[in-house]
Parts: C-alpha cells; structure tokens; sequence
C-alpha cells in the first residue's frame, strides 16, 4: 500500500504522458528532419527527459507535503491514501530525486545542471509560497508545467516561431487549468489562507478572467493553422476550439466543486489529446525525417 501510496503522491499517471510529450515535441517539431528513431536512441535527450521526469516528481511531493492540510477537505481520499507515507519519508525521496535529477543532468552538460537546479529550485519556491497568492502563483504554475519542454528546445537550439505558438498555446490552457483548479479547491484555499483569484476577488472575475484566456488561445491557433505548417494537426486544433465553446458553456453554469472537476477534465483531456496529435503534423517523419524526403 506504501508504494501506490507514493505512487499517488508523485503523480505516477501523469509523469509517462509528459515524458511522451517530450519525446513527440522533439520528433515532430524540434527535430523534424531526423528520423525518429535516431532521436529515440540519442543518448543525451534520453538523460534530459530522465532528469525531467525525476525534478517533475519531485515536485509532485514537495508540493503535496506544503497541501497537505487543504487536501485533507479537497481531496479527502487521496489525501487519506498519501498520508500512508509519512512526512519524513517523502521529503527523503524527495532529495534524493533532486540529487539524481541534477547528476542526470550534468552528464549531459554543466548548463543542463544548473538549468535542472534552477528549476528544482523554482518548484519548491512555487510550492513553499508562489502558490498561496493570485495570480503570480497561477503564471509560474503554467510557467513550470512548460519550462521541460525548453530544456529540450535549448539542447536541440531550435527557435522557430511555430514553437513558441505551441509553447504560447499550452501555456494558456495550463494558466486556465490552474484557475479553475483554485474555483475546485476554493474552500481548502480558504481555510489554509491561499490568497487565489477565487478567494480575493469572487467567483465571477475568476470565471471571465479564464473566459479571455480562452478567448486568448485563438491567437496561436490561427497562426499554427493558417501561418505555420502543422499538417493534419490542424484537425485537433478544429476539434479543441469546438471543445473550448463547450467548456465555455459549462462554465458559466458550474457553481460546485463537482462542476469544476468536470472543466478540469475536459481541459486535461484537451492537453493530453493534443499530446498524441503532435504525430498528426506529420506522420512520414516517424520513419524518414524531412530532411531525407526533400533529399528524394
């Protein structure tokens, strides 16, 4: 029971999706003129998506060990099944992920190290105080759910624009996660003093703020699909506008705690739809790369 325990704390369901992310962004986007098996074996961004995986889970636990009290009325269940691993031990696990994370990372170069340290560094900074006040806590959240993605940018040196509408994409619909998980978890925040948007200013400014970022991620959309050549990932990109007017209608009707975790999922949901559609951009690339099939 100790090891699903854990496995809840550090979010084990959600660390092999962002490691796909990972792998996907780079093969079809960072790195589209390399086979993708030349990509899967390289060594280097093998350790770099490692030493993500390790600094993400550690900041699962650092952050569950800072929530603890308001998911005792958030999340009672889970709260009860990650209690089963005490305090003491998650904070050993804890470093020791970091340690791991950071020498994985300076294998592959002393920048990716101290890239890896910083954001360990910002997790926990996130967790011990960013997170308790509005909006500033909502913007790093979305800002260390992306930053992976650009430890991978940084080690291929790729900076086309279509990846930064990508980034700018994602980043909008994690910022709208993250309000409508305050909206969730409004009554913890309160008893715990977490000065959220819901909490400071009402549940209406929370919901119009997160109707203009939905608003907002029109802009990237247009440019991926009529600006830049995302191949038939435009197809998702259709489907996720229909997916937000349906979010939209939801939301303005959600009043309880039900009623958020509903948005919450259909958000998750479109993030991690969007994962597995970064094969649809183009699929021939999985065996030959682009720069061989200008070649023919």
């Amino acid at each position: 029971m100790k090891i699903l325990s854990l496995f809840s704390v550090v979010r084990g369901y959600n660390i092999p999706v962002i490691a796909l992310a990972q792998y996907l962004s780079a093969i079809f986007i960072l790195a589209p003129e390399e086979r993708a098996l030349d990509v899967i074996l390289d060594l280097d961004l093998f350790l770099i998506v490692l030493a993500s995986t390790l600094s993400i889970a550690s900041g699962y636990i650092i952050n569950n060990f800072y929530d603890a009290q308001k998911d005792l009325i958030n999340r009672p269940n889970k709260s009860m099944l990650d209690r089963l691993v005490s305090q003491q031990t998650k904070l050993k696990v804890y470093f020791t992920l970091n340690i791991l994370a950071t020498l994985i990372a300076f294998l592959v170069s002393w920048r990716a190290a101290f890239f890896f340290a910083g954001y360990i560094f910002l997790i926990w900074f996130y967790s011990h105080k960013l997170k308790k006040y509005a909006i500033i806590g909502n913007l790093t959240a979305a800002l260390l759910a992306v930053l992976p993605f650009f430890g991978i940018l940084m080690y291929f040196k790729n900076f086309y624009q279509v990846i930064f509408a990508h980034a700018t994409f994602l980043y909008l619909l994690i910022l709208t996660r993250e309000i409508i998980k305050d909206l969730e978890n409004i009554k913890g925040d309160l008893v715990a003093n977490y000065k959220t948007i819901p909490v400071l200013y009402g549940e209406k400014v929370a919901k119009s703020i997160i109707m203009l970022l939905t608003f907002l991620t029109v802009i990237p959309v247009f440019l991926l699909i009529e600006i830049y050549d995302v191949g038939y990932m435009d197809i998702y990109f259709y489907g996720g506008m229909i997916v937000i007017v349906y979010f939209l209608i939801k939301l303005w009707k959600a009043h309880t705690q039900k009623d958020y975790l509903l948005l919450h999922n259909v958000l998750k949901f479109l993030i991690v739809a969007g994962v597995f559609s970064i094969v649809l951009i183009d699929p021939v690339v999985l065996v030959h790369g682009r720069k061989l099939l200008s070649a023919i």
